[in-house]
């Protein structure tokens, strides 16, 4: 049986919206695919042909240097044809609907919509209305399902698995569609998951996602396995969440100090952009033998290579089931 038929038996998915409702085997057919694209990576002909003929469209709603180009990055490396959209200067801007906009991309046949969007569900509806396959590239607070994937590679590539470790996410939950993305993933691969930040800053309920939270960075890092930071969203902050940076840094910005609290050889995540001094101190980001903030940004790549192959090869195979 070769790999793609293996992949039919596991993940029929047409679309990857996010990964609430993903099966542990679903989500481990993603990684291993993803593996098999890292080394492809880093040789010195990076390219493969597979996607020739295919077309991907990034719309990206909101601006994501950073997940545009890996997205481009990923579709060009498997031979497709990579269109990039810039919503500021279409026509969303002198008046079309989502609705309009999705069925004039559907006229033009492309493979592949990779979408971000500021709000919440707007990706979900736009896949409704197109005969391609969607991926969420991150959708208001409420999901970024190929940062989750990424942050798993992560992880199981340094520590070897996923089940039973502890893992903090900590800072802006509240705003965070990386927070929500990843505690659906780790709680079903057998992880456990804490949340630490000031109260303004975690959703109200939170709990009932199976998570364990903390107001307090010494206690909530305690024997931790995995400290994994958040963007401030100011942009998507209205009102006062906390009383300045400074104190913001102090209270829950990762240092040695509260580091000491985590397991000796605790893993240092961050999805980025980062605000040094905010979130993190810069000699943590940039401890080589702790963070792996720049493999997140490789594996990154690799992920949204499998994402690209998986969904186009399920194209002709797919019935329409969403995720």
């Amino acid at each position: 049986m070769n790999t793609n038929e293996q992949t039919y038996l596991c993940y029929h998915r047409r679309h990857l919206l996010g990964i609430e409702g993903l099966t542990p085997e679903e989500i481990t057919i993603l990684l291993n695919r993803s593996e098999t694209h890292v080394q492809q990576n880093r040789q010195a002909n990076k390219k493969k042909s597979v996607l020739n003929g295919r077309t991907i469209i990034n719309l990206f709603f909101e601006d994501s240097t950073r997940t545009r180009t890996s997205f481009e990055l990923a579709g060009k490396r498997l031979g497709g044809d990579v269109i990039n959209m810039s919503v500021s200067t279409s026509s969303v801007k002198k008046g079309e609907t989502l609705i309009d906009t999705a069925m004039t991309l559907n006229a033009m046949h492309p493979d592949v919509l990779v979408v971000r969007h500021p709000q919440s569900g707007a990706v979900s509806l736009l896949s409704e209305k197109v005969n391609c396959a969607v991926i969420n590239g991150g959708d208001g607070a409420h999901e970024h399902p190929t940062q989750a994937l990424l942050d798993a590679l992560t992880i199981r590539r340094r520590l070897g698995h996923l089940s039973g470790l502890v893992i903090a996410i900590c800072g802006d939950v509240l705003h965070s569609r990386v927070a929500r993305s990843n505690i659906h993933l780790l709680n079903t691969m057998g992880a456990r998951v804490r949340l630490i930040a000031p109260v303004t800053l975690i959703p109200s309920g939170i709990e009932h996602l199976g998570v364990e939270v903390f107001h307090n960075m010494d206690e909530g890092l305690k024997d931790v396995d995995i400290v994994m930071m958040l963007r401030l969203q100011r942009e998507r902050m209205q009102g006062n969440f906390f009383p300045s940076i400074r104190e913001y840094f102090n209270f829950f910005g990762l240092d040695e100090a509260k580091l000491a609290n985590a397991k000796d050889n605790a893993l240092i995540m961050h999805p980025g952009p980062m605000n040094r001094g905010v979130e993190i101190d810069s000699d943590l980001a940039d401890d080589f033998g702790r963070s792996v903030i720049r493999e997140q940004v490789e594996m990154g790549v690799a992920v949204r290579m499998a994402c690209l192959e998986i969904l186009t090869e399920n194209l002709d195979q797919s019935e329409g089931s969403n995720l």
